[in-house]
C-alpha cells in the first residue's frame, strides 16, 4: 500500500467527526493547516484536539488545504460544496473527502468538476468529540466510495493511517448501507434508554448495571450465531408471558408499547424463518401482537 505523502489538511467542520479525524490524520503525520467552527463547542473542540489549528471561514479552510475534510451533517452537504464551487474554492489535485455515511460520490460533482479527486469515507463509529475516539478508530471500520481504483488506494492509505479498517461500499449499496448502520446503532440508543426507564420506574436503582452484562452477552451472541441466539418469550413462543408485557406496557408506558410491539413481531418472523418457533406458536404471537391493545 502507498503511503500518502504528507498533506496540508484542511477540516469544514470542527464538529465531534472532524476534529477527531483532523486530529488523526496530524497523528499520522499529516498537518491540519485550518478548520472551520462556529460555536462555542466546536471552538472547545478545536482548542482540545487541533491545538494552534487558525478557525476560518470555509472557502478560506478550503483554499489552505492539499486535502478538504467535510464533516457536516449530512443535509448540509451538498449546500455547502455548490457553495464553495461557486465562489471558485475547489481547485485541481485537491482531495475532497466526506464523512457522511448517507451519500456517496454524487454529492461532490461541483469539486470533481474542478479538478479534484473525490473520496466518500464513513467512519463506523459514534463520535463524543474526545480523545477517547482516537483510540477507538484502532476498531473502527470505514466504508470507503471511490470513483476508482487510484481513488480507492489514496482512501484505504488515508484510512489505514487513522487506525481503521477500510470497506469498500459501492455508490448504490451507500443508502442501504447506512439504514443499516442507523438502523442498529441509533435504535439501539433509544432502546437501551427506554429500558432504563422502565427499570426506572419499576423501582430499580442502577438499571444500567443490569442491563450492561445483558445486553452485551446479547450483541456479542447475536454477532457470532446470528438468529440462533435468539431467546426470551416471543422466540420462545410464551405468549402468556407476552400478554403481561403487553399489558403492563399498556398500563404503564404506553409510549414504549408500540415499539415493544413492532419488535417482538419482527423477533416472531425471525425465529419462526429460523426454525426456533413452530408456525403454531408464531401465529399465536403474531395474532396477540396484532390484536387490541389490553
Amino acid at each position: 500500500m502507498t503511503r500518502p505523502a504528507r498533506l496540508a489538511v484542511g477540516v469544514v467542520s470542527a464538529g465531534r467527526v472532524g476534529s477527531v479525524l483532523g486530529a488523526a490524520l496530524a497523528r499520522a503525520g499529516h498537518t491540519v493547516v485550518a478548520a472551520s467552527g462556529i460555536s462555542a463547542a466546536s471552538h472547545a473542540r478545536a482548542e482540545r484536539l487541533l491545538p494552534g489549528v487558525p478557525l476560518l471561514p470555509p472557502d478560506e479552510v478550503v483554499g489552505a488545504a492539499d486535502l478538504v475534510l467535510l464533516a457536516v451533517p449530512d443535509d448540509e452537504l451538498a449546500g455547502l460544496v455548490a457553495g464553495l464551487a461557486a465562489t471558485g474554492s475547489w481547485r485541481s489535485g485537491q482531495i475532497v473527502i466526506h464523512t457522511s455515511g448517507a451519500h456517496g460520490l454524487d454529492v461532490l460533482a461541483p469539486a470533481v468538476e474542478s479538478g479534484a479527486l473525490p473520496l466518500a469515507l464513513h467512519p463506523v463509529m459514534t463520535f463524543t468529540g474526545r480523545e477517547e475516539d482516537l483510540q477507538r478508530m484502532a476498531a473502527c471500520s470505514v466504508g470507503v466510495t471511490a470513483s476508482d481504483e487510484v481513488a480507492w488506494h489514496v482512501g484505504e492509505a488515508l484510512t489505514v493511517e487513522m487506525g481503521g479498517e477500510a470497506v469498500r461500499v459501492p455508490e448504490a449499496a451507500r443508502p442501504l448501507y447506512h439504514a443499516a448502520l442507523a438502523h442498529g446503532a441509533n435504535h439501539l440508543a433509544t432502546l437501551v434508554a427506554d429500558c432504563l426507564d422502565l427499570l426506572a420506574g419499576a423501582g430499580i436503582p442502577n438499571g444500567e448495571r443490569m442491563l450492561g452484562p445483558l445486553l452485551s452477552a446479547a450483541l456479542d451472541n447475536t454477532l457470532r450465531h446470528g438468529d440462533r441466539a435468539l431467546t426470551g418469550p416471543v422466540a420462545r413462543g410464551d405468549a402468556g408471558t407476552v400478554r403481561k408485557h403487553l399489558a403492563v406496557l399498556g398500563a404503564e408506558a404506553p409510549e414504549v408499547r408500540p415499539c415493544y410491539t413492532a419488535l417482538a413481531r419482527r423477533t416472531a418472523a425471525r425465529a419462526e424463518a429460523a426454525g426456533l418457533l413452530g408456525a403454531d406458536a408464531a401465529a399465536e404471537i403474531t395474532e396477540l401482537l396484532e390484536g387490541p391493545q389490553p
